[in-house]
């Protein structure tokens, strides 16, 4: 279950990161407000998933998932560029996390 709610807790990350660019330096209130939500809700699940995971595992994992979410966000929504580097570092900060969660008992 902490596993499941980690991943939402990085979905809500992806969230948040992507309302506070639409807020335009926090001058438009309703992507203003969205974000604070997502923040809340990030960071509360984080926290309840801390409870039984490593620290070292549940936050390498959310911001993983937060970073290339945001990065796949930016590339499909926003049309900001995929280059081989930027595909090569999402793949290997998914592959880190991915390791993380292997090396994570239970």
């Amino acid at each position: 279950m902490a596993w499941f709610v980690l991943v939402l807790a990085g979905l809500c990350e992806i969230v948040w990161a992507y309302a506070m660019k639409q807020s335009t330096g926090f001058t438009r209130p309703l992507p203003t407000a969205v974000m604070l939500v997502a923040m809340l809700f990030s960071f509360g699940l984080l926290a309840w998933s801390m409870r039984t995971l490593p620290l070292g595992t549940a936050y390498t994992t959310w911001t993983g998932i937060g970073a290339v979410g945001a990065f796949i966000v930016g590339a499909v929504v926003l049309g900001e560029p995929l280059g081989a580097m930027r595909i090569v570092a999402a793949v290997l900060i998914v592959s880190g996390f991915i390791l993380m969660k292997l090396a994570t008992p239970g």
